[in-house]
């Protein structure tokens, strides 16, 4: 599982990046051809895809930095980590993936989830 770690290091690097060659080649070493990304504003499928969803959202948020804000838990193909974007000293989200990555690593499916998750509400 170092590949998907790396690999997820490496889709976190896209975000982070406003070159669109080192996004490229980030996005075709740690991405599928037809990764599927879905979160609360988003289903897309393909890097290219990816790629122009990441340029669409740092020109709403320039300058804004994304990191984990967990550690990586894997098992099997899975892997689940809290993320964060800061912007100007600012906390603009927080947020939850469950991803699926293949035998090599690639990831293949991204689920995101925003907001941090509330124990307190659970249904009895």
């Amino acid at each position: 599982m170092e590949q998907a770690l790396a690999n997820l290091h490496r889709m976190m690097a896209i975000w982070n990046s406003a070159d669109a060659a080192e996004q490229r080649a980030l996005a075709e070493h740690a991405l599928e051809h037809n990764v599927h990304f879905a979160d609360p504003n988003h289903n897309i499928v393909g890097r290219e895809a990816f790629l122009a969803m990441v340029v669409q959202l740092q020109e709403r948020i320039p300058g804004a930095t994304y990191t984990h804000d967990s550690r990586i838990d894997v098992q099997n193909n899975f892997c689940r980590y809290y993320w964060k974007i800061d912007w100007n000293g600012t906390r603009v989200m927080n947020g939850f993936d469950m991803t699926e990555v293949n035998d090599g690593g690639k990831i293949v499916q991204v689920i995101g989830f925003f907001g941090l998750l509330d124990r307190e509400s659970a249904p009895a």
